[in-house]
């Protein structure tokens, strides 16, 4: 019979509970640049009334509402933010992630207004377009994040910028981020 030591069963629990659950994981690491101060991270905060984390987003946002970009509020960004980047993409699309929405170089701000599609400077989504296009699944239920990067200086690119140069650019620059997910279906 095997046996385990308590203290060796309580530190794989709590290990267990910090990862993400597979419904609510976090984007590929490969679309969030490294940090330069891990401390301010986890501070930062976007949210919008328009939906909860991990919740619906209503269709009213959507390809087949009025196509607008939520209220998207911003809470404690750290204090030495010089601009501000967000990307909305979402994972689930078929043919993979599918860009609905890049803005850098933004000022920063404590929100961004419904159907602001012109903060920053506009970078190119998947359909080759600039500014906001909102869920428009095939099918299923599709998550879609829109991830908020705090850097510490002016990204500088011309408008019009992929998502990848965007990425790149950004290296090194990211004092914090935050991310807010919402879902969304034309199945129900």
């Amino acid at each position: 019979m095997l046996r385990y030591h308590p203290l060796a069963v309580a530190i794989a629990l709590v290990i267990a509970g910090c990862s993400p659950s597979s419904g609510d994981a976090a984007p590929a690491a490969t679309d969030v640049p490294s940090t330069t101060t891990a401390t301010e991270a986890s501070a930062m905060e976007i949210t919008s009334p328009a939906f909860e984390h991990g919740n619906p987003i209503p269709l009213k946002y959507s390809c087949d509402g009025e196509n607008v970009s939520p209220l998207l509020d911003i809470a404690d960004a750290p204090t030495e933010t010089a601009v501000l980047v967000l990307i909305m993409d979402d994972p689930d699309a078929p043919g993979g992630t599918w860009d609905h929405w890049i803005a850098y170089d933004i000022p920063p701000t404590e929100s961004i207004g419904e159907g602001d599609h012109t903060i920053g400077t506009g970078g190119l989504n998947s359909w080759k377009q600039t500014g906001y296009g909102g869920p428009c699944p095939p099918s299923g239920v599709h998550r879609y994040f829109f991830k908020l990067f705090a850097l510490d200086s002016e990204l500088g690119l011309a408008g019009s910028a992929t998502k990848a140069a965007v990425l790149d650019a950004m290296e090194g620059h990211v004092i914090a981020d935050a991310t807010l997910m919402g879902t969304f279906t034309f199945d129900e």
